[in-house]
């Protein structure tokens, strides 16, 4: 097997144990209890990938992973597990590392579009019942017909806000429209402000293509999302925009065939988020999307405590498995742990289930697939020491990595495009101008009235035309046919 086809995760009695690049849009799992070593190993695969021209996208939850920035201090502990794997290439070296922040303090912003979102993974964002996700849905179609841009949180509140003015007008076409149920969603907007959600949606939206750079050895670049605050402050936004990059991955990247390795390897961290609080429409989604994504060269590694926190119709999906450590204080722990054991492929020479409780840090039971995407037997895996550092960097360090990126400047500034706030503004505002223009007899304003139906016809006319043209420009990712109609 070439090793510029596989990367080497460790080692099992000193023989290497490698990971196929051609088999890498397979998925995998990386689990373990805390403590044991799922960072590291997380860190040697980004290293892996990226010196076989892939780019990665990791969340940090912990803020570890910014050390893939710097090359590693040989120390006693380094020399030590290298006397045991065979690494005859092993350098301290740094790898091209993005840093991105939602919140933009510690890396490049991330935004995208309210409309990007769109309603589905909103209504999940938002905690919504049926009934608000269908006003919600509701929302969207009525923006679209109008011709308004829903781009930041202001212009849905503004949406909103209309829709409840003219809910008599929209009855006829959009159904009932409950002031109690946008009142809901109001208040669901605030909570989510208040979680820094306004700092998320906006304009510059993020451009896939930035996530998809090599530098100029070949080396891909590994995007490092800091999630520290996100995932323990507002952990259903941090799942929600995960997926979200998903479904745009898959919505925009073409077919990729069969190659020898990925367009892109995407860690999601704290992958219990994610399915804990999906709604089982949504979990199904999730399902399908796992399933679809890997012809288009993208493989996911979900990193979690346990297997069983992922659902068993996704577990069947990943290829790469990678358990360390499990603990067993309790029934229910020792049950788990020889669940855990019957997802490998057994090996006559290993007690799964038994070791599963002994790995020391560092050690890992580990199953790839060979050329055909069988699963190889479980082999008890002595892991890799990474090239770059393990801990963080510095904050001088990260903001003169942040400095020196090519996109540096490119998502700085926000944008505040004329949207669907703005427009609506001027159309308040228009009404307004020409009521007071009117005599104030009754006759004359029965007649106001009529005359500004007429007009409010034409613009909605002249609206639906604009929104036509719109329509095509317009992107919600949300993979098209399978989270919703894309008009």
């Amino acid at each position: 097997m070439s090793q510029a086809a596989s990367l080497i995760i460790g080692a099992a009695e000193g023989i290497p144990i490698r990971q196929l690049g051609s088999m890498s849009n397979r998925h995998g799992l990386v689990a373990g209890a805390t403590g044991t070593g799922k960072t590291v190993t997380l860190q040697i695969l980004a290293e892996g990938f990226s010196r076989l021209g892939v780019p990665v996208f990791a969340a940090d939850i912990k803020g570890d992973l910014s050390g893939l920035a710097a090359a590693a201090t040989p120390n006693a502990k380094i020399e030590e597990r290298l006397r045991h794997i065979p690494l005859p290439n092993y350098a301290p070296r740094a790898c091209p590392v993005a840093f991105w922040d939602i919140h933009g303090q510690t890396g490049h912003p991330i935004r995208t579009t309210v409309s990007e979102m769109g309603p589905l993974l909103l209504t999940n964002l938002l905690d919504l019942n049926d009934t608000q996700s269908g006003l919600l849905y509701a929302c969207f179609r009525i923006a679209d017909d109008q011709g308004l841009l829903l781009l930041d949180l202001k212009d849905l509140r503004a949406m909103l806000a209309w829709m409840s003015d003219h809910a008599r007008d929209l009855r006829p076409n959009y159904g009932n429209i409950s002031a109690a149920s946008i009142g809901a969603i109001q208040r669901q907007l605030l909570v989510l402000e208040e979680q820094g959600g306004n700092l998320f949606f906006g304009e510059p939206a993020l451009q896939l293509s930035d996530l998809l750079h090599v530098d100029f050895s070949g080396r891909g670049v590994i995007n490092i999302l800091d999630a520290t605050r996100l995932a323990a402050q507002s952990p259903r936004i941090y799942a929600t925009f995960l997926l979200w990059l998903l479904a745009e991955l898959f919505e925009q990247l073409p077919e990729a065939g069969d190659a020898d390795k990925p367009r892109l390897v995407f860690f999601f961290d704290e992958a219990h988020l994610l399915f804990s609080q999906a709604p089982k429409a949504l979990a199904e989604k999730i399902e399908q999307v796992v399933r679809l994504i890997r012809s288009k060269g993208v493989g996911i590694f979900f990193v979690t405590q346990s297997p069983l926190d992922i659902p068993d119709s996704v577990l069947g999906q990943l290829g790469m498995k990678i358990q360390h450590a499990l603990r067993a204080f309790t029934p229910k722990d020792q049950q788990a742990i020889a669940t855990v054991a019957r997802t490998f492929r057994p090996n006559l020479q290993l007690d799964t289930a038994g070791v599963i409780t002994t790995l020391g840090i560092g050690e890992a039971l580990v199953s790839t697939l060979d050329p055909q995407g069988r699963p190889l037997p479980v082999e008890r895996t002595l892991i890799c020491p990474p090239e770059s550092r393990i801990g963080p960097l510095t904050g001088i360090e990260r903001q003169e990595i942040i400095t020196r990126s090519p996109l540096n400047g490119r998502y700085e500034q926000l944008l505040d495009r004329n949207s669907a706030y703005e427009m609506l503004q001027q159309r308040t505002q228009a009404a307004a101008a020409e009521a007071s223009n009117q005599a104030p007899s009754q006759a004359q304003r029965k007649a106001s009235s009529n005359r500004q139906g007429v007009g409010e016809a034409l613009i909605k006319s002249a609206a639906r035309s604009i929104g036509s043209q719109l329509g095509r420009q317009i992107m919600r990712g949300i993979l098209g046919s399978i989270f919703g109609e894309r008009r």
